[in-house]
């Protein structure tokens, strides 16, 4: 391999991780606090919980099902009725537009609001 090659090939490596760099960076100080998490069964709302109120719910019945916590600002799940519990695993949720999803349950969380964000119902 030829020195201008090497070269160039190092000069392009150092621009995809500039790049790289810059749409992280953009994207993490532009997140936002949600302020509810919004929760689907079966592809339909089936309750909005704001993030600063605890809460403990459990979604779905009989073989699937998913408890839900809502604590110190952020959702999450605790357990699960799946399989491989994925939606366990993923952690806490508290940023507007972040979600947590179980696929065999059609389960679905996605946190909202903000200062950004649209809310179209609360229940409570």
């Amino acid at each position: 391999m030829d020195k201008k090659k090497l070269k160039n090939d190092i000069l392009l490596i150092a621009a995809l991780l500039v790049v790289a760099a810059a749409v992280w960076l953009a994207v993490t100080l532009t997140r936002t606090d949600g302020a509810y998490a919004r929760v689907e069964a079966d592809g339909e709302i089936v309750m909005t919980l704001p993030l600063d109120k605890d809460a403990d719910v459990v979604i779905g019945e009989g073989e699937r099902t998913n408890r839900l916590i809502i604590k110190d600002g952020a959702a999450y799940v605790t357990d699960a009725s799946c399989p491989d519990h994925l939606c366990v695993r993923q952690g806490r949720a508290s940023k507007s537009g972040e979600t947590i999803v179980c696929l065999p349950n059609k389960f679905v969380v996605t946190i909202i609001g903000g200062e950004d964000g649209e809310i179209d119902m609360v229940l409570r």
